[in-house]
């Protein structure tokens, strides 16, 4: 287990070639649709989120990253471009030393590419990669994760207030967007974090899911 107590920024970027492909899930205590997608401000005061991770495919230089799940909690002040984020990263234990820090590389942005390089100039503290077992479901806007006595995340569809029928909505970029092109929008049943200075709960607020790739190539 390794913990960093510098700025990921702060470390020289290691350029070693990677392409992944991953699902995205994510959630925030934004409420629904997540204002940051279109002012680009928070519309509950700080940014408090989890986003967990499975890879589909990929590779980082030499070592494949296929199946390897990991979560990445935080906690800003206000709107993530505004900075001073803490951020915790755990990676699954069944994960190899070298996936491990693979991930670790990529989710810091020492290896450059989007949307990690950008967002590693956002952090304030680190903490991690630390090993835990992650459980996983990966199923639509029904997926969720979990870290026993740590993490726990449930998705949950929107429901139409008058007939009580799920809803389904999406977020579209058709020119591409930061995190993703086309998220499928949600909420969250249970959303609960508790690792060092990244604590919250907010269920019932913002959530989406999405297959998005991740390179430092062009």
């Amino acid at each position: 287990m390794t913990h960093a107590t510098t700025s990921p920024q702060e470390v020289p970027q290691k350029r070693v070639p990677f392409r992944v492909q991953v699902h995205h899930i994510e959630c925030c205590n934004c409420s629904h649709g997540c204002n940051c997608q279109f002012s680009g401000m928070t519309d509950n005061g700080p940014c408090e989120l989890i986003f967990g991770f499975e890879v589909i495919e990929g590779k980082y230089g030499s070592v494949s990253l296929d199946g390897v799940r990991f979560v990445v909690g935080a906690k800003y002040p206000g709107p993530i471009h505004e900075g001073s984020g803490d951020v915790v990263l755990f990676v699954d234990e069944k994960a190899d030393p070298a996936q491990v820090d693979a991930v670790a590389a990529i989710v810091t942005g020492q290896a450059g590419g989007m949307p990690w390089e950008a967002l590693a100039g956002t952090v304030g503290s680190f903490e991690g990669p630390i090993r835990k077992p992650i459980e996983m479901t990966v199923n639509g806007n029904r997926s969720g994760f979990r870290i026993p006595g740590i993490v726990e995340m449930r998705q949950t569809p929107i429901k139409d207030v008058v007939s009580g029928d799920e809803k389904e909505i999406h977020i579209v970029y058709p020119k591409g967007g930061f995190l993703w092109n086309d998220g499928s929008i949600c909420t969250t049943s249970v959303m609960r974090i508790q690792q060092g200075k990244v604590a919250f709960e907010h269920p019932g607020r913002y959530s989406a899911y999405a297959v998005t790739n991740w390179t430092n190539q062009q």
